[in-house]
């Protein structure tokens, strides 16, 4: 249902190193690219028939702000990959708002999440549902 989402950045030269770097982890790569006078629009993703995140200068040109409420949550295959995505957004600059970890109940249907703030505190997660 979703195509992408789209997170506001002051820095976009560090917002695209955090990101290339972060998101290489998973197999994603930089789809889309605008120049910075057109907002620098900078979309990854696995591929053009996945969901994707972008990140972009704010049209209205006034300050990028984190929203309060606000998070992408971001799917992989394994509680080891949600700890080690964890870790690389944290040693890349982002913080922990949330360590990895069991949300709720084990078994089929158990959520195991970790959650960090890009380096301009946009709020992310990292999920896998399943057993360990």
């Amino acid at each position: 249902m979703i195509g992408y989402a789209t997170l506001g950045s002051n820095d976009l030269a560090k917002a695209r190193a955090f990101y290339d770097a972060l998101f290489g982890e998973i197999g994603a790569k930089r789809l889309m690219e605008f120049p910075d006078d057109q907002g620098g629009f900078t979309m990854w993703g696995t591929g053009w028939g996945a969901p994707a995140i972008a990140v972009t200068t704010p049209n209205n040109r006034e300050a990028a702000v984190p929203g309060n409420g606000n998070m992408l949550a971001i799917p992989v295959e394994s509680r080891a990959k949600v700890d080690a995505l964890h870790a690389k957004a944290c040693a890349l600059g982002g913080s922990c708002d949330g360590p990895p970890g069991v949300r709720g109940e084990e078994g089929d249907r158990a959520f195991y999440g970790a959650y960090f703030r890009d380096p301009e505190g946009n709020k992310l997660c990292v999920y896998r549902v399943g057993p360990a």
